[in-house]
């Protein structure tokens, strides 16, 4: 027996990719859920429009920005603004306070403030909320002294953006249309591969006087196809089971999402190039792009509140840039002006997964 437990155990340290599986997922996972998953807000962007420019506006501006939660990153001029801003992605809410604030709340011992917040997340903006009321109701419980025997209140008023019915479902169909399109597309092509080579059949492809780059092609064309319908039935079935609107161009929503599944295949196969077994290229699959997609694209926990070695990472992550082009077309209803970056990115990602792909066939022939 002791010689056998000695063979499994040479076994076992001999494949590296085994080793890596075993002791790295768990560390992985730990870091992850324990950095990652957080409901608390720092530093969120706002801007502020502030059409009474009084004493006690900017008194409650400098409580708002002081207080480590929001960020304010523009001032803005005219209501007109607001839509534009909020459409740039950078924007989580807008303060604005009325004409004549402190006069009226001298005067009349009432002044009104809006909140207008980006619902595409509704538990962000339900969170964002209750601080900025918070902070405004603390202040006039503080600072704002009963005028003429009449209690100073500033009354808040909230609009909520894309989404005025905060419906969570808003916020989990981009992100599980991303997962999908994802994880069936990068699993199915590096799972193929790996059971060509498993066959015998991949090295006889390998031999034969097809390109690499025509191998992959081929290789990826049929999962083009069948993804896409994939995505049509997820959005037929977003649109008319959950009443999930689709405000922006239906034709652009389908290029950026072929783009998207493209870039998925290509990167199943990457994996699969890596991957000697099946077992492995699926382990791979799930440990490279469940859980990072899942937790650092921005599906369900704001990437703004990660530790800033999360947030670097989440830069390579496809998912988080397809994310936001999706919510971008389907709630906010713009176009490629304001995700053209996004695009790009993903455009780039894609050549890089289909080049190194190319280049680890090639080893494999040479």
């Amino acid at each position: 027996m002791w010689p056998f437990i000695k063979k499994e155990f040479y076994h076992i340290f001999r494949d590296y990719r085994s080793m890596v599986i075993l002791f790295g997922i768990p560390i992985v996972q730990v870091l992850l859920f324990g950095f990652a998953i957080t409901t608390d807000l720092n530093d969120v962007k706002i801007a502020i429009l502030d059409q009474s420019k009084d004493v006690v506006t900017r008194e409650l501006t400098q409580k708002i920005t002081s207080s480590n939660y929001f960020l304010l990153v523009e001032n803005l001029e005219s209501e007109s603004q607001i839509e534009a801003a909020f459409e740039k992605g950078d924007i989580r809410q807008v303060i604005v306070f009325e004409a004549d604030f402190a006069r009226k709340l001298e005067k009349e011992g009432t002044a009104s403030v809006q909140f207008i917040l980006d619902a595409s997340e509704p538990n962000t903006a339900n969170i964002l909320n209750a601080y900025a009321s918070g902070i405004i109701n603390s202040y006039s419980l503080e600072k704002m002294k009963s005028l003429n025997a009449l209690p100073a209140a500033i009354n808040i008023k909230t609009r909520m953006m894309f989404n005025p019915g905060l419906r969570s479902v808003f916020m989990f169909v981009p992100g599980v249309i991303t997962v999908l399109l994802m994880l069936v597309s990068a699993m199915m092509t590096s799972i193929s591969i790996t059971r060509e080579r498993e066959l015998g059949t991949m090295e006889a492809l390998l031999v034969s006087p097809v390109k690499p780059l025509q191998i992959i092609i081929g290789k990826v064309s049929p999962y083009v196809l069948l993804s896409f319908i994939n995505l049509i039935v997820i959005l037929l079935l977003a649109r008319f089971v959950f009443g999930m609107p689709i405000q922006g161009n239906i034709p652009l929503l389908l290029v950026e999402s072929i783009l998207f599944i493209i870039m998925a295949l290509a990167l199943g196969i990457f994996i699969s190039t890596v991957s000697k077994t099946q077992q492995q290229a699926m382990l791979l699959s799930m440990f490279a792009l469940m859980l990072p997609t899942i937790l650092l694209s921005g599906f369900i926990f704001p990437i703004e509140n990660m530790p800033v070695v999360l947030q670097w990472v989440s830069h390579v992550m496809p998912s988080k840039w397809f994310i936001i082009i999706i919510k971008d077309i389907m709630l906010k209803g713009v176009g490629i002006a304001y995700f053209w970056k996004e695009t790009l990115i993903i455009f780039f990602m894609t050549l890089f997964f289909i080049g190194m792909s190319v280049k680890k066939f090639k080893l494999r022939l040479e």
